[in-house]
């Protein structure tokens, strides 16, 4: 089983993303949330989950942990495979899907390809329960992070992020910048848009 990925993103196509580890490619189909936000040439750390049938395998990869989850448990669904797991998890960011699921949301998840009113009700169902431990995961994540509890650095690095960034770059840029700019808690809200520019130039350099 191949549980994750760490290489190099040669190319990011409409549904899938081409990763090269040590030479060798490998094509994961993602989210299109998360693969609208890679850039060619950019380091990148995917979590995965083979899936084999009869007649296809597929790689299918997330870029946080709770996407993964949310990947897995939306297939203990009878009648949601691969496909329509992807397909919610393109139409509703995990935060989204999370809430749709809890407050039973039927018009949420009927927004996603291939899924209809029947269909989400049975997801409701079957998962309004569960999601309490991938939220827990969720949240546990969020605090792992290197600017955790830091809103104005976390601003500057939603900012980032926006802006094509992926999140452990964006974190790593706003952590270096801080620490050369001597603040070893928050950034001052006026010092934001200075951070800014100089977590922009610290990625630019490539590093």
């Amino acid at each position: 089983m191949i549980g994750s990925l760490h290489g190099t993103v040669e190319s990011v196509d409409a549904d899938s993303v081409l990763v090269d580890v040590n030479g060798v490619g490998y094509e994961v189909h993602m989210p299109q949330g998360d693969s609208a936000t890679l850039r060619a040439h950019h380091d990148l750390t995917v979590f995965t989950h083979l899936a084999i049938s009869q007649d296809n395998v597929a790689l299918y990869g997330f870029l946080s942990k709770t996407s993964k989850s949310l990947f897995l448990q939306l297939q203990k669904v009878s009648g949601v495979g691969p496909k329509a797991a992807l397909s919610l998890l393109s139409a509703l960011p995990p935060d989204s899907l999370l809430k749709a699921i809890t407050n039973q949301d039927v018009s949420a998840l009927t927004k996603a390809q291939g899924i209809g009113k029947k269909g989400a009700q049975k997801i409701i169902l079957e998962l309004s329960g569960t999601m309490a431990a991938i939220e827990s995961e969720q949240t546990a994540g969020k605090q792992s992070g290197a600017v955790s509890g830091l809103t104005f650095a976390q601003e500057v690095v939603d900012g980032l992020i926006s802006l094509g960034w992926q999140q452990r770059d964006a974190e790593k840029a706003v952590q270096s910048v801080r620490e050369d700019m001597g603040y070893d808690a928050d950034i001052p809200e006026d010092d934001v848009p200075q951070v800014l520019r100089k977590s922009l130039a610290y990625l630019g350099k490539g590093k």
